[in-house]
C-alpha cells in the first residue's frame, strides 16, 4: 500500500481539500480518494502533487511494507 501525508500537508499550510485539487487541476473527490486510500495517483499527479507542496515525493508518499501472515 501506499501511504501519503496530503492531509498533513494541507494542515501545515491551511488549505482546504479543494484548494488543493484546483492547484493541481483534479477534482476535490480525487483528492478525497486518495487521502482515504481509494485511489492511487498516477505518478504524475503524485509528481504534481509533491511539487504544490514544494516537497520531495517521498515526503508526500512512501510504501508501507506489507505484514506477512
Amino acid at each position: 500500500m501506499i501511504k501519503n501525508r496530503i492531509k498533513v500537508l494541507r494542515a501545515e499550510r491551511d488549505w482546504t481539500q479543494e484548494e488543493l485539487a484546483q492547484r493541481v487541476g483534479v477534482s476535490r473527490q480525487a483528492i478525497i480518494s486518495i487521502e482515504k486510500y481509494k485511489y492511487t495517483p498516477s505518478l504524475e499527479l503524485a509528481f504534481m502533487i509533491a511539487k504544490v507542496f514544494q516537497v520531495a515525493i517521498t515526503d508526500v508518499f512512501a510504501q508501507e511494507a506489507e505484514k506477512d501472515e
